[in-house]
């Protein structure tokens, strides 16, 4: 997908509809699973069955094995950070959302994981920052701006 599309999203992304917003949301997670096309989308679905079938072992050797292979697929990076963000594993998963924006500055979804590391870790400060980067590429995600609200109580 060219620049200009990209760059339509992410403005859909600060439209006043809801409807506007969704769409673009929709599209940009459409494009970010299929960056490696149908081999890539084919394994990460493979490891969220995995996943959801409890083999948490398994899923995160295929996706580590895709990472491998194609150490540019932002989205296998993403699926890995939240697999170890359910497991607790909060550094490792940071440590991912972290490449998932060296690789995808506007991924909207790793921006929001990293402040949720951060603020698992009581890192509240880093987590705030983490929230407001998300929400310069997506303002109306309420769920930021709650994260920021509770951060903010829990420093003072």
């Amino acid at each position: 997908m060219d620049d200009t599309a990209i760059n339509q999203l992410l403005a859909d992304l600060k439209s006043s509809d809801e409807a506007i917003r969704e769409a673009a949301t929709q599209e940009l997670w459409r494009i970010w699973f299929y960056q490696k096309g149908v081999y890539g989308l084919s394994i990460l679905e493979q490891s969220q069955t995995l996943l959801q079938a409890g083999k948490v072992d398994q899923a995160e050797t295929i996706l580590t094995e895709l990472i491998g292979d194609q150490p540019d697929f932002a989205e296998a990076w993403n699926r890995r950070a939240v697999l170890y963000y359910m497991q607790g594993r909060y550094r490792h998963s940071l440590a991912d959302c972290q490449q998932v924006v060296a690789l995808n500055p506007i991924h909207f979804g790793a921006l929001h994981g990293m402040g949720l590391c951060y603020a698992a870790l009581e890192e509240y400060r880093a987590a705030i920052q983490s929230f407001r980067r998300a929400l310069a590429v997506q303002p109306y995600a309420i769920a930021n701006q709650r994260m920021i609200l509770e951060c903010t109580a829990r420093l003072g």
